[in-house]
């Protein structure tokens, strides 16, 4: 059974989700983006262990509460750490308002017909015990849309709905995010074909049920807004996906009912050599501008 109280806050907060969740592939990059070179640590757990300093640093800032950030969204190790003596999941949901999911995908195969499905997940039915006892409340899975091929973009779409409802079973609410590519030349063909896919694979959700959504910002503005009112969508959320913050906020305000999802506008200005004070209205600043841009709509 999920949480009710965190299901009311995802369908009626008034806030966004925080993508907290670069993996092994993405934590050099978002590291660097924090002032933190390749050569400031050797090992990959020493990486790991400044990405959650940078983690638990944003969660214990007091611009990251409840009121305008509902949800985030945690990489395995970071749920398996604490944040402020506590387990991260409990201390976003207890401490902060803000309603835990978890990263639960391990990559992605190569391309074939312009997509990328998801890789095996063998270990699944594990990680969403753990994730249960943990307290989280749901999950998130990407693939990648890179050309508007129905081919592909139905191969995502099924692969997704077919793992959103294992994660259903478990008693957790999956976030699907089929990425579509932000610099692809068939952009808005691709969109409208990956929402007449998601409109299909919704009659495979058991009644009664709802998943979430998180797409890229489309290139016609409200391309997904008849996805808000689907019984079977508790929310529809966007990523970033690549755009800088100023233009990611600029499409979020267009888009009816959309919330953001954001991970590198997030965390955009956000430094290692800041002092708390200086973090802390830095990413005070960002919030308030995602969150005015997520209620725009």
């Amino acid at each position: 059974m999920t949480n009710p109280h965190m299901a009311d806050k995802i369908r009626t907060g008034n806030g966004f989700i925080a993508a907290l969740d670069q993996s092994g592939g993405s934590t050099p990059k978002s590291l660097r983006l924090y002032g933190v070179k390749d050569s400031d640590y050797n090992t990959d757990a020493e990486m790991f262990d400044l990405i959650h300093c940078m983690r638990a640093r944003i969660v214990s800032s007091p611009a990251f509460t409840g009121e305008r950030v509902i949800g985030a969204i945690l990489f395995e190790m970071t749920m398996e750490r604490e944040i402020g003596g506590k387990p991260s999941a409990k201390a976003l949901w207890e401490d902060n308002g803000v309603v835990p999911f978890l990263k639960i995908d391990k990559g992605l195969e190569d391309v074939a017909d312009g997509a990328q499905v998801l890789k095996p997940m063998p270990v699944l039915e594990e990680l969403l015990k753990r994730a249960v006892a943990n307290g989280v409340f749901g999950t998130k899975a990407r693939s990648v849309i890179s050309a508007a091929n129905v081919d592909g973009i139905r191969a995502v779409v099924q692969q997704q709905f077919k793992v959103g409802n294992q994660v259903l079973a478990a008693g957790l609410v999956p976030i699907i995010e089929p990425e579509v590519t932000i610099d692809i030349a068939d952009k808005a063909e691709a969109e409208q074909i990956l929402l007449n896919e998601i409109t299909i694979a919704l009659d495979t959700v058991p009644e009664g049920q709802q998943i979430m959504l998180k797409l890229t910002l489309p290139e016609v503005a409200n391309t997904y807004a008849a996805l808000n009112d689907h019984p079977k969508v508790m929310k529809v959320v966007a990523l970033s996906g690549g755009y800088d913050r100023a233009e990611a906020t600029k499409r979020l305000s267009q888009n009816k009912g959309m919330i953001a999802s954001f991970s590198r506008a997030l965390t955009e200005g956000l430094s290692h050599k800041q002092s708390d004070n200086e973090f802390n209205a830095t990413l005070d600043g960002t919030i308030a501008q995602i969150h005015e841009a997520s209620i725009a709509g």
